[in-house]
């Protein structure tokens, strides 16, 4: 067959697809749009199989051209639209983010009579964003690729309020498509990562949705140049900025640094039970003497040693035997920086109004080798749920309580954050658990730091895709800021990430032991760094002029 006829073929194909998605009713409907959603977790991490948003994303766009029978602003095209979106969403929402009822089953006797709502409600009120967009899409509707653009800034916005609103929950924003390799990973330093979905809906979308949308002949020849430039150009030039970046990024340590990272590995299930505490603690001093091949060195040429989130299964501050353990523990001269929990008396009498007289906080600390507190750092972004309730005190008066199971919730640290000053260090800026995956890090602390300290335990959801996602969205978050991250997570995945989010050194999932490494460098603050989602608003306005533009001419 010769290279025209196989091209009209393929067309031919590709427009009786499109027709067919176009066209589709009822239950025919529902599945596309959910499937294609479903799919589209391919493109996120641990599988990165970006391409399959080719695929998918047409669909979204010829789901919405289906409701284009009547006038554009109509309220049942509007409602259509969205319902398209909805279900799109509701897809790739529900099969990304399964592994939340991993964190249902650790007491299930308890808990366990939620799993069916969390992975299904939280789900499908996440995909009420994908609907809004749809329906602002459809709102302002153009034939050609102009409704890509569409699209593409109305799905841009609301990703950027689902990291927003409501405390946000940015996880698997469409940008993380265009996060991998490293080589584009560095665009999220130029853009972020909600610049970056401004961009993935365009260069996914394109080249079959403009293939479709023209007959046999040269003009479909024509519109697969048009989509291979509009594909091809962002990414080149993305992956070019990538390229310059890896090759100036400075590769010589921080001297005088050598952290050690623990790993425990304490599963969750027995994290907190009372028999198990004072085992589980004399573990994390162990390990910590232990160098990375498993022979006991008693922390020889280490500076720091990291722990996890919540290390110790109790409060640190209120056992004095705890604190002169890691005295013991620690040379003169080293330092431990590890999560744990801490209460304080609440103030003006106005916990113990309510039943609560102290205010918890989950805080990363900072101990001297004579087991006193040296530096303080509590959470800022505290989960739904899981650290406290909305209406914390009416629901725990019907007998809820949140994952962590601490009675009137956790409190938040003050705001902007600030930032952990540690011997030795430069200044460290403190992420826990879920905080890594909101973007912006520097322009929400009251200085910028030298260095990211993500400490987290994914034992709560086991086995899964979560805890790679979360680890992947912790790398972006050192490309956005060019700082260094060390991640110290309870059972994996914890890492040295230098300022490119090269892993320096790891350990994986499950696995039960230590790292030793040295610092990397930070490097020049990035665009995203000093502009925040400034860079993303001037993006947006930008693919608006042009869409405006090009309408004019259209109306000409």
């Amino acid at each position: 067959m010769r290279p025209a006829e196989a091209l009209a073929l393929a067309g031919d194909r590709l427009g009786a697809w499109r027709g067919a998605v176009v066209h589709a009713q009822g239950w025919r409907r529902v599945a596309l749009a959910f499937t294609a959603g479903a799919l589209s977790n391919l493109a996120m991490a641990p599988f990165f199989l970006a391409p399959v948003l080719f695929l998918t994303l047409p669909v979204l766009v010829w789901l919405i051209d289906g409701t284009a029978g009547s006038e554009r602003g109509t309220r049942a095209g509007l409602l259509a639209a969205a319902g398209a979106g909805w279900w799109f969403g509701f897809g790739y929402f529900l099969f990304g983010l399964f592994w939340i009822g991993e964190a249902f089953l650790v007491e299930a006797d308890t808990f366990g009579w939620m799993l069916p709502f969390a992975v299904t409600l939280m789900p499908a009120g996440l995909a009420l964003f994908w609907a809004g967009a749809a329906a602002a899409a459809r709102a302002f509707w153009r034939p050609g690729f102009a409704r890509v653009i569409v699209l593409a800034l109305a799905l841009g916005a609301c990703e950027w309020l689902r990291g927003h609103i409501l405390t946000g929950f940015p996880w698997n924003v469409l940008g993380y498509a265009l996060t991998w390799p490293l080589v584009m990973m560095q665009s999220a330093g130029l853009v972020g990562i909600y610049g970056l979905t401004l961009l993935a809906v365009p260069v996914f979308a394109a080249p079959l949705v403009m293939a479709a949308d023209v007959g046999p002949g040269d003009g479909r020849r024509r519109a697969g140049l048009r989509a291979l430039l509009v594909t091809a150009g962002p990414v080149v030039l993305l992956a070019a900025y990538g390229g310059v970046r890896l090759a100036t990024a400075p590769s010589d340590p921080v001297e005088g640094v050598a952290i050690r990272v623990v790993q425990p590995s304490v599963p969750q299930r027995e994290k907190w039970q009372a028999d198990k505490q004072a085992a589980i603690f004399q573990d994390h001093l162990t390990l910590s003497r232990t160098g990375p091949a498993g022979a006991p060195d008693d922390l020889a040429g280490v500076t720091h040693v990291v722990w996890p989130e919540a290390a110790m299964p109790f409060l640190p501050l209120e056992r004095p035997e705890a604190l002169a353990a890691i005295g013991d523990m620690l040379p003169e001269g080293v330092h431990l920086l590890t999560g744990a929990l801490r209460r304080e008396a609440a103030e003006d009498g106005a916990g113990e109004a309510r039943g609560h007289p102290f205010r918890a906080f989950n805080s990363l600390m900072v101990f001297d080798s004579a087991g006193a507190l040296a530096g303080l750092y509590d959470k800022t972004h505290l989960v739904p749920f899981g650290e406290y309730l909305p209406w914390q005190a009416t629901l725990e008066a019907i007998g809820l309580e949140q994952l962590t199971r601490m009675r009137g919730g956790f409190t938040e640290g003050v705001t902007p954050r600030p930032a952990l000053d540690v011997p030795g260090l430069p200044p460290v800026g403190g992420l826990i658990c879920y905080e890594a995956i909101f973007p912006g890090v520097g322009q929400k602390s009251a200085d910028r730091p030298g260095l990211l300290l993500n400490v987290t335990n994914d034992g709560w959801f086991g086995n899964t895709t979560g805890p790679h996602q979360h680890f992947h969205q912790a790398r972006v978050r050192a490309v956005e800021e060019g700082l260094p991250l060390i991640r110290a997570a309870n059972n994996g995945i914890s890492a040295m990430i230098d300022a490119s989010g090269r892993v320096v050194a790891r350990l994986g999932l499950n696995a039960r032991g230590t790292f030793d490494a040295a610092l990397p460098r930070a490097h020049g603050r990035p665009p995203y760094a000093a502009w925040g989602d400034i860079i993303f608003l001037v993006l947006g306005l930008l693919l608006a002029a042009k869409l405006a533009a090009s309408a004019k001419r259209v109306r000409r």
